[in-house]
């Protein structure tokens, strides 16, 4: 199937990468002609504006956008609907506001254009894992785009099935999912990185009482009396949770190689940065009225991570660079 991508950065170049891997055309566009260049030589089509993109795909086209969120996805999706007919298909598969979704699907609906907004998950190992992608949409323009969603995700694997009764048919096995109409899939990728949040200050704050257990508390605090202090091998404890612990996760193999690297952190400054989502995730629990203790304190804790550094928030960054190559700021140590 044929395809168009926009921003070629850490995940839209390797999702290029991975379906030219599997058969499927791509013309390519980014503001920097030398992403675009090395993706040609890669087996892409390349192009030299937005116009130029929408004029070498063939009716109905299918472009997919990967820019920041906000003014630059909202400038480009009007830029390829300016140059676009009724049938084709505008995918945005960035980290966009799920009510700005409904905004844009609202607008291209009477021109015939679709609007499917896909929550991508998998960061920079999504190239050879897949990515895991949460579809929101019209439901013919997500069953066309059905080859493409197909190759990007990862696939059943050797994830074994979930037990009990067998799932409606759903696609939810094979690491994607339309969720609902325009704006649930961001929706549900909103909520997803929330938990996610939570999921890593649990691992954070564990790691960090652990640090603090030999009596050399970096926050002021006493720290345990000699008697009872221990100097944990941190490194050592996170290897062995992912051998049949039930805190074995993904984000935990990632503190497993940041700690087995440096187990001081000390290459990371504990600054942590936010996305949105987490953000965009208690607005949405405050309209429902819904409590969200854990993802709230998550959330209040990167803003205040920006004042102060504990080990537990440098355990934070090294798994944003672990699992999307965030970078934070440098560590002046």
């Amino acid at each position: 199937m044929q395809l168009g991508m926009i921003g070629l950065g850490r995940m839209g170049a390797n999702m290029v990468r991975r379906l030219i891997c599997q058969g499927h055309h791509c013309v390519v566009f980014d503001l920097n002609p030398a992403n675009v260049e090395e993706l040609v030589k890669e087996g892409a089509v390349g192009a030299s504006s937005l116009e130029d993109l929408v004029n070498k795909l063939s009716a109905p086209r299918a472009a997919w956008v990967m820019v920041p969120a906000g003014a630059p996805t909202q400038k480009t999706v009007e830029t390829l609907a300016a140059h676009m007919q009724a049938g084709d298909t505008i995918i945005d598969g960035g980290n966009s506001f799920f009510k700005d979704d409904i905004a844009r699907a609202a607008k291209l609906k009477p021109r015939g254009i679709h609007y499917v907004d896909v929550g991508t998950s998998g960061g920079i190992w999504g190239l050879k894992r897949g990515y895991c992608l949460m579809i929101g949409g019209p439901k013919e323009a997500v069953e066309r785009l059905d080859p493409i969603l197909r190759s990007l995700a990862p696939g059943r694997g050797d994830t074994p099935t979930t037990p009990g009764p067998k799932l409606a048919a759903t696609t939810a096995e094979e690491g994607y999912l339309h969720c609902g109409p325009e704006g649930a899939g961001h929706f549900v990728k909103m909520v997803h990185n929330g938990i996610e949040y939570g999921l890593m200050q649990s691992y954070a704050e564990g790691f960090h009482i652990m640090e603090g257990a030999g009596g050399k508390e970096p926050c002021g605090g006493n720290g345990l009396a000699e008697a009872n202090s221990y100097h944990f091998d941190l490194p050592a404890i996170a290897e062995l949770w992912r051998r049949g612990s039930v805190v074995g996760s993904w984000l935990l193999d990632l503190s497993a190689i940041a700690l087995r690297t440096n187990p001081s952190l000390s290459n990371f400054t504990g600054h942590v940065q936010d996305s949105g989502e987490g953000r965009w995730t208690i607005m949405a629990a405050i309209e429902e009225a819904v409590p969200a203790d854990v993802l709230t304190a998550a959330l209040f804790t990167r803003f205040r991570s920006r004042q102060d550094h504990t080990y537990a928030e440098k355990m934070l960054s090294a798994m944003r660079h672990g699992f999307g190559g965030h970078v934070e700021l440098p560590s002046g140590g």
